[in-house]
């Protein structure tokens, strides 16, 4: 399967990309993003703070006040920046959303590209500071909150999270699926285009959730004559929200053994213990996911199995970011 054809999208909080952009007047490059994950992708670098004016360096900011609406203010001085900061958002999201970006990775704890988990202090003056109490883990940057609601179902992530292997290899599906989405849009989305869309997305979504892989199912089945958009967004709406739900080993294993199923006329004796192995190997935590998925393959080619030859399931990404070599 080539994943070459068309690279990626993707937005990006610019420092990542060692931007020199940070209030400081420094960057926080990450290497595995830039070297190995820009390979298949084109980067959108995002600096909400210097985009709305802010210059470099320049006073720190954080949240303030109720985590649910917390305010962007300068932390010396407490000059608010919280609707300066949300003007010039509503003007950039119009603008990316004519990018047709199929992800977007923030930056870790800032109070304006934060995913999650942003430090929200009390807003108390400056005298009562030291006696406030901690700040409470639980905000979310202005830029990044504003993204996700106007984006909901656009993959995103954080560069400390894709520390995480099985989280990066979550994210990067729903990357590269949210690109044959969009390709599938561009081309038109009917009864007649998303049966063969869906059925090449069977396994991959199998992986992620059984339950929403039959409800998509069920929609497919009974979208002749619906109207394109409405099932356009049905579909869509189902397809990432199913990917967005972590793949387990408990699942990946039911998949590989569905795979076998369609082998048990073929292989030999030996050929089904190897792979039954194999599955139970993996199963166990003794080799990683990568090692069961390359004997299917071998066996896809050998056999000729044409429905498994167009599962996604088995290489929903570039081989060589060897996500699954970790899985």
């Amino acid at each position: 399967m080539d994943h070459a054809d068309e690279r990626i999208r993707l937005g990006i909080s610019a420092c990542l990309l060692g931007e020199k952009v940070r209030f400081d007047g420094g960057h926080k490059r990450d290497a595995w993003i830039v070297d190995t994950l820009g390979q298949f992708v084109d980067f959108v670098p995002v600096c909400p703070e210097v985009g709305m004016g802010l210059p470099v360096p320049r006073e720190a900011l954080r949240l303030v006040g109720n985590p649910d609406s917390p305010r962007l203010v300068f932390v010396r001085s407490g000059e608010d920046m919280t609707g300066r900061m949300q003007a010039w958002a509503a003007q950039r999201l119009d603008e990316l959303e004519r990018e047709h970006l199929c992800g977007f990775i923030f930056k870790r704890a800032s109070p304006s590209s934060g995913m999650e988990r942003v430090k929200v202090y009390r807003d108390v003056p400056p005298e009562k500071a030291a006696t406030a109490g901690p700040p409470s883990m639980t905000g979310v940057g202005v830029f990044a909150a504003a993204f996700m609601e106007r984006f909901p179902l656009v993959p995103v992530e954080e560069e400390g999270r894709l520390h995480d292997p099985a989280l990066r290899e979550n994210f990067i599906v729903r990357l590269f699926a949210m690109q044959r989405w969009r390709r599938l849009l561009a081309a038109g989305v009917n009864a007649r285009s998303l049966v063969p869309f869906h059925t090449r997305h069977k396994l991959l979504i199998m992986s992620h959730s059984v339950e929403l892989y039959r409800e998509s199912g069920r929609l497919v089945a009974g979208c002749a004559g619906m109207n394109p958009d409405e099932l356009a967004d049905a579909y869509q709406s189902l397809l990432m929200t199913a990917l967005s739900r972590r793949a387990t080993v408990k699942k990946h294993t039911n998949v590989l053994q569905h795979i076998m199923g369609y082998f048990k006329r073929v292989l030999s004796a030996d050929e089904k213990q190897e792979l039954g192995d194999l599955i139970a190997a993996y199963h166990a935590g003794l080799v990683p996911l990568i090692v069961p998925v390359t004997l299917c393959n071998h066996y896809v080619r050998k056999y000729d199995e044409r429905y498994l030859a167009g599962q996604w399931y088995l290489a929903p990404h570039p081989l060589e970011l060897k996500l699954r070599n970790h899985a």
